[in-house]
């Protein structure tokens, strides 16, 4: 296989695999039969292509191909019967769909995969496989988990969609919003562990799992482009995936945001996630009150405004924060908060607020190192090397494990 027809085999699988797996479950309502089925029209690409060519329009050649393959499969295997079930299976006799029903297909398949009724690392596995086209081993390395259970971990869901006669279709109109939030908050636990990994058997930064959060991300926008959380989250990571090429030193060592060298920080991205953010401010001003996503993005769009880390702009990072407290009254945000409290107001001001948060915040390493940054700055630096150590302790992210242990040092 040349490299071209290599090229456009991995270009139709990122864009055509949930639209295939999509429009086979809306026509057989069973997503093993729709995996199955749509794995085999790809490999049949790949021996197809590079002697006859890549098709016209490979989403159509793709949907046509793995729709025979599950036909030829539920005939080997004897489930169907009637018929008329078979004449309906041949001929697909349903009406014509409108014009961005495939779409919807994919709408569909995302809201299945992150029904309620599922575990969250269900949902996360279930989405990756069925709308990313993650395959399981890959799936499996990116949460640390052993394939063989990876596997049943996603074989079990379906069997959960299957037996809950969970239905493949749009949530009503009333539990739309809830059910969007369920579908974005898969999708950033996707992203986070991918922008930092949490165990340290893999990279410490997973590029191929933040790049896959943001295309679904992407995907989701474009279908529900009215939905202000959506363009959040999409804003929040793409500014967050901007800093990416400054993260991490030559030696393997996490750069704190201080630390980067913002000159090689992806212009581009930081455009795209600040006209979204400006497109949100503008909602914001006409009267629609910004989500938890929307606020972190502004927050993240003030960080990436700035040339230089001195040149930050506190005040409105604390004040984006205040506003986020009242929707997100959560520990970790407060936490985070107090780290804008320190740049203003000085760190013993933070370290008490900080310290509150002791009983809440005791098995999260971010506490004790930003506990221990502070610590550092107020010149207690016996205290701030037991923080660093406990912090060193609950970090699972080498490259992060490295940082804190030359800070930690760097005390001595």
């Amino acid at each position: 296989m040349n490299r071209i027809d290599e090229e456009a085999i991995t270009q139709a699988h990122h864009g055509e695999w949930a639209r295939v797996v999509a429009s086979l479950t809306r026509r057989f309502g069973d997503l093993d039969l729709a995996e199955e089925a749509a794995a085999e029209a790809f490999a049949t690409a790949v021996e197809r292509w590079p002697a006859d060519g890549v098709p016209p329009n490979p989403g159509a050649w793709l949907t046509t191909t793995a729709n025979r393959k599950a036909i030829d499969r539920i005939r080997r295997e004897n489930k169907r019967d009637d018929k008329h079930k078979e004449a309906q299976m041949v001929y697909d006799t349903q009406p014509p769909e409108p014009v961005g029903a495939i779409d919807d297909d994919r709408l569909r398949l995302i809201f299945t995969c992150c029904h309620p009724a599922l575990a969250v690392e269900a949902r996360l596995a279930l989405t990756l496989r069925m709308v990313g086209g993650l395959t399981v081993p890959e799936i499996a390395r990116a949460f640390l988990v052993a394939e063989s259970a990876m596997g049943q971990r996603i074989t079990r869901a379906k069997a959960k969609i299957k037996a809950a006669r969970i239905p493949y279709r749009m949530p009503s109109a009333e539990d739309l919003p809830a059910r969007v939030s369920g579908v974005l908050a898969v999708l950033f636990l996707v992203f986070n562990e991918g922008y930092l990994a949490t165990g340290p058997g893999t990279d410490p930064v997973r590029h191929e799992l933040t790049a896959e959060a943001i295309r679904l991300t992407r995907l989701i926008r474009a279908l529900l482009p009215d939905d202000g959380e959506v363009a959040g989250l999409l804003a929040l990571m793409l500014l967050i995936e901007a800093r990416r090429p400054a993260r991490l030193s030559a030696g393997g060592e996490l750069v704190a945001l201080d630390e980067q060298d913002r000159g090689v920080w992806d212009a581009e991205l930081i455009a795209e996630g600040h006209r979204l953010v400006r497109e949100r401010l503008a909602a914001a001003a006409a009267g629609a009150a910004p989500g938890r996503y929307q606020i972190l993005a502004a927050i993240n769009a003030v960080h990436t405004s700035a040339r230089d880390i001195r040149d930050t702009d506190w005040s409105q990072v604390l004040a984006l924060y205040d506003q986020l407290v009242r929707l997100d009254p959560s520990p970790i945000i407060a936490l985070n908060r107090a780290i804008a409290v320190a740049e203003l107001d000085g760190p013993e001001v933070a370290l008490a607020i900080v310290d509150r948060l002791a009983e809440a915040l005791a098995g999260y390493h971010a506490y004790h190192a930003t506990r221990a940054d502070l610590l550092r700055r107020l010149g207690r630096g016996h205290e701030a090397r037991a923080a660093y150590d406990k912090a060193i302790d609950l970090a699972g992210n080498t490259a992060e494990t490295a940082s804190l242990t030359r800070r930690r040092d760097q005390l001595r």
